[in-house]
């Protein structure tokens, strides 16, 4: 059977999995489809969690960008898990508590105030939007290589695909389809990690594995993998990172930014009690873990799979020849997400670093400059062809990797057409709108999320997990700070947190847009997006976590100039951090 067949077959049975499962799990009410009816189980919660949270930007691009990055690049998985936790222990439960279906009806309620909880949904819109181009541009990714359709095919094929299953099942659909996706992305990312780390350390366990003895040259992995790359100019895999201030913020950005992304917190509605959500949060980890214990194993493991690859004794001495590279790069050169140029016209590969600390011996050794380009988001997708595993874990593999982009997209989606029809069409426009009517407008406004998100997926400003790092960063700015402080504060007022969500929106997107070239500002002659010209060294990446301080002070420096809150809704803040008799969630 081909590779191609064998693609098929993986790819288009998930599919109609999680198709089947939408149809079994209509939605047949809004509560059905806004949170699936309150009545999911916690480890199903937990399950469902871990599929929307481990995103494209998990699955795909994580490991690509640590694999790229080293030691600099683990403030994705140390934001992201450290987020998490953040998330389960001062938001999740007491939103619960609260009993309502989105984050904006909770701050319009929270903050007596329908202007509060339109600003809300411009924020989550914003943020969302952005997310879902990761999403999406990560599904492009794995469709080009393994259904061999360009990327904008592959864009199309998702964009039917979580249309059928989101729009017909909402959250109830969507939840159960999550654990299935769940189930596969787990297992589609640990048994190639399994494969490889036994290839290279004899270790079965990856996690174990990074830290043990590479097979071939007789010392530690990381080891071996510094001796590779810094032969050829790069920095040592295990180096320390110099800006500690961008490392911080980045990290502090995207933590918050989790804990503020409302596509994860209205999962924890679909659970009966507050107890119940506290436990989702506690299977939910448990589930990310098996992921992310294993990704920087997969990281560095790919890092040397490739860089031996092009250099097979090891070191830089001699780099293979074009004509004899691999069948995987072959494959992957059709999609255009592996680039090679013969710069000094020697007819082999040479693969590396063109810094200017590296120049003289590059120049010494006759090399005109790097001459293999590849994309970071492929690696993942291309350790099983990298390490020769057999056709059906590379099968498996590409089911994994849409399962995880589509699974988030699917969340997102419902967060974005929850907020128009709920907070917007009926929290604003028209509030006597019958349940139908509200479910139609649910309905309408996911498929046109579909379409935005799938347009701008096809030219994303950057690789899968950058996009998602700019998403938590707009969450982090507006979101967070509001939720936070509507829960932990009886002095914030509608007024503070109106004026706080819009600073910190503004601010960060001001930044963000200045340094990515989409928004001109006199005398700026739009700066590079590089460390130099960053202000204080501060990433667009990382700029969330002032956003955010920007938000909480003007919050409460308006709110401090202005009339407190009325005396009900300090005693609904009480209400919702004090369990009195608050074992079972009001009603919506």
């Amino acid at each position: 059977m081909s590779q191609f067949a064998i693609n098929i077959m993986f790819v288009g049975g998930s599919f109609l999995l999680y198709i089947l499962i939408a149809i079994w799990a209509k939605a047949g009410t809004t509560k059905d489809f806004y949170v699936a009816g309150g009545g999911v189980h916690p480890v199903t919660n937990g399950m469902a969690i871990g599929a929307d949270w481990m995103s494209a930007a998990s699955f795909i691009s994580m490991a690509g960008l640590i694999a790229a990055g080293g030691y600099a690049n683990s403030t994705f998985l140390m934001g992201w898990t450290g987020g998490y936790v953040l998330l389960a222990m001062l938001l999740a439960p007491y939103l619960r508590k609260f009993g309502k279906f989105t984050v904006p009806e909770f701050i319009g309620d929270r903050f007596y105030s329908k202007n509060a909880r339109l600003v809300a949904v411009v924020c989550l819109i914003v943020a969302s939007v952005t997310y879902v181009i990761g999403q999406m541009a990560g599904a492009g990714v794995a469709f080009s290589r393994f259904l061999e359709v360009d990327s904008t095919m592959g864009l199309m094929i998702a964009a039917i695909v979580v249309f059928i299953y989101a729009v017909l099942g909402g959250m109830k659909g969507i939840t159960y389809t999550q654990v299935a996706q769940y189930c596969v992305l787990i297992i589609a990312y640990t048994i190639p990690a399994v494969f490889i780390s036994l290839q290279l350390t004899d270790t079965a366990l990856p996690a174990i594995g990074l830290f043990s003895t590479h097979v071939d040259s007789g010392v530690p992995l990381l080891t071996k993998l510094n001796e590779v790359i810094t032969d050829l100019g790069f920095n040592e895999y295990t180096a320390d990172v110099d800006n500690k201030l961008n490392m911080v913020l980045f990290t502090l950005s995207l933590m918050i930014g989790t804990a503020g992304l409302p596509h994860v917190i209205i999962r924890f509605f679909t659970v009966p009690k507050v107890a119940d959500a506290r436990w989702s949060a506690g299977w939910a980890l448990v589930f990310i873990a098996i992921l992310y214990l294993t990704a920087p194993a997969v990281a560095s493991m790919a890092r040397l799979n490739l860089m031996t690859t092009i250099y097979p004794d090891g070191t830089s001495a001699e780099a293979i020849q074009y004509e004899d590279r691999p069948n995987w790069i072959r494959e992957w050169e059709v999609t255009g997400l592996i680039q090679f140029t013969d710069k000094n016209e020697d007819g082999r590969i040479q693969l590396y670093n063109e810094s200017p600390a590296f120049e003289a011996e590059a120049n010494a050794r006759g090399w005109k400059g790097n001459e293999l380009v590849v994309n970071r988001d492929i690696l993942v997708l291309a350790n099983p062809e990298i390490a020769n595993l057999p056709g059906w874990v590379i099968g498996l593999i590409a089911a994994g990797g849409l399962a995880a982009a589509l699974s988030t997209a699917a969340g997102l989606l419902l967060a974005i057409s929850s907020a128009v029809s709920h907070d917007l069409i009926k929290g604003a426009i028209n509030p006597k709108i019958t349940e139908k009517g509200e479910l139609m407008a649910a309905r309408i406004s996911m498929a046109v999320a579909i379409v935005v998100a799938t347009w701008l997926g096809a030219n994303p400003p950057g690789f899968a997990a950058q996009v998602v790092a700019l998403a938590f960063g707009i969450a982090a700015a507006s979101l967070f700070p509001a939720l936070m402080m509507g829960i932990f504060s009886k002095r914030v007022n509608n007024t503070g947190a109106i004026a706080g969500m819009l600073t910190g929106l503004g601010f960060t997107l001001t930044y963000i847009f200045v340094y990515k070239g989409w928004l001109f500002i006199p005398g700026t002659n739009n700066l590079p997006d590089t460390p130099e010209n960053w202000v204080l060294g501060i990433s667009p990446l990382s700029i969330g976590a002032v956003g955010a301080i920007v938000n909480f002070t003007v919050a409460f420096l308006v709110s401090n100039a202005t009339e407190e809150p009325p005396v009900e809704i300090q005693e609904l803040v009480e209400s919702v951090r004090y369990p009195r008799g608050a074992g079972q969630a009001q009603d919506h």
